[in-house]
């Protein structure tokens, strides 16, 4: 399994949160430990928004641990918007195209779990990216297909339903008895940030938030020297962050239906 980092705030410095903070992310990819796979080091990557509408994009098969440009980039970059991925592969093998987060356009994309079964379904859900964006489609992992079949779905104006949709899609291609699929993940369309924690099993792999006055952060694991003030996100939740304040919701795949709950 995969783990994943993203901020929403007050601009600092990304070494602030990927590198400094003891188990900070780049620590969890030489040691999680909240994950079965202890070892992340199959690449890593960044996605940041600055100055321009599209974010900036930086992916690499290096593990974060020995990788120098990461942490020069981190060092230097100053962002109020960014995701972070350290990669275990487990679809796709080990590539550039295949690190996250998958950018496109304004958006970006990260995730951490599986299609289950998804040799098996892989055609039919590569069929579900609309021809606009399949020329998008660099690399051969699940999670890249998932996040472009979600624009057929309705993405660009409702992104929590775009993914409900786009997994229910993908659970009745799979049919009963079929290996579970899990998704943690992460989506910006560079103003909000969206957090998912569900699997077609119940048992999502871990995710958490933590609010202060500086701003929200997700990550897959607590860091810092306050683990306490991180809060788990329930299995079968979305959280939805935006300059007008935080929420989490209920994200019911099989209804296809997100309602709203207090945070």
């Amino acid at each position: 399994m995969c783990r994943l980092l993203a901020y929403l705030g007050t601009p600092l410095f990304l070494e602030d949160l990927l590198i400094r903070p003891e188990g900070s992310l780049v620590s969890q990819s030489l040691a999680a430990r909240e994950a079965r796979t202890v070892v992340n080091g199959d690449g890593c990557g960044l996605g940041w928004y600055g100055e321009r509408p599209e974010p900036g994009l930086y992916r690499g098969v290096l593990p974060a641990w020995s990788d120098a440009n990461l942490a020069s980039l981190c060092r230097q970059i100053r962002s109020g918007l960014f995701l972070a991925h350290v990669r275990a592969a487990t679809s796709g093998g080990v590539s550039t195209a295949n690190c996250h987060p998958f950018a496109l356009g304004s958006r970006l994309f990260m995730h951490n779990g599986q299609i289950g079964d998804y040799t098996r379904v892989r055609r039919q859900v590569e069929g579900m990216i609309p021809d606009a964006a399949y020329a998008a489609r660099t690399g051969t992992c699940d999670s890249e297909a998932l996040f472009l079949a979600a624009l057929a779905h309705g993405l660009e104006e409702d992104p929590a339903g775009a993914f409900a949709r786009t997994l229910r899609a993908i659970e009745a291609l799979k049919g009963p008895g079929a290996e579970p699929t899990r998704f943690a993940a992460v989506h910006s369309d560079g103003e909000r940030l969206f957090a998912f924690r569900w699997a077609s099993d119940g048992q999502p792999p871990s995710l958490y938030s933590r609010y202060d006055a500086g701003g929200v952060m997700i990550a897959s694991e607590p860091c810092g020297a306050d683990p306490a003030a991180w809060v788990a996100m329930p299995s079968g939740s979305l959280l939805e962050a935006g300059p007008g304040g935080a929420w989490l919701r209920a994200f019911e795949v099989d209804a296809s239906v997100v309602t709203r709950r207090a945070a």
